[in-house]
């Protein structure tokens, strides 16, 4: 059985090594995020104050996947 997807929206506080980031949700929670492979593959660029779309892990409430860069 599938665990249930998580996501949130957030903006990248912080750019940390091997493209990951640091993201700050709307509710004031933090999380280390990575980059999903289809914005590495179009090699979308994430800057700090970009606001982003998050999978979160259904394990770790600490750790997400930045799925989509929002407008």
């Amino acid at each position: 059985m599938p665990k249930e997807i998580n996501k949130k929206t957030g903006v990248i506080t912080e750019a940390l090594p091997s493209l990951s980031f640091r993201v700050r949700f709307e509710d004031g929670q933090e999380a280390i995020a990575h980059l999903a492979g289809r914005l590495r593959i179009h090699k979308i660029s994430i800057l700090v104050g970009d606001r982003v779309l998050v999978e979160m892990s259904p394990y770790d409430n600490s750790r997400g996947r930045i799925v989509y860069r929002l407008k």
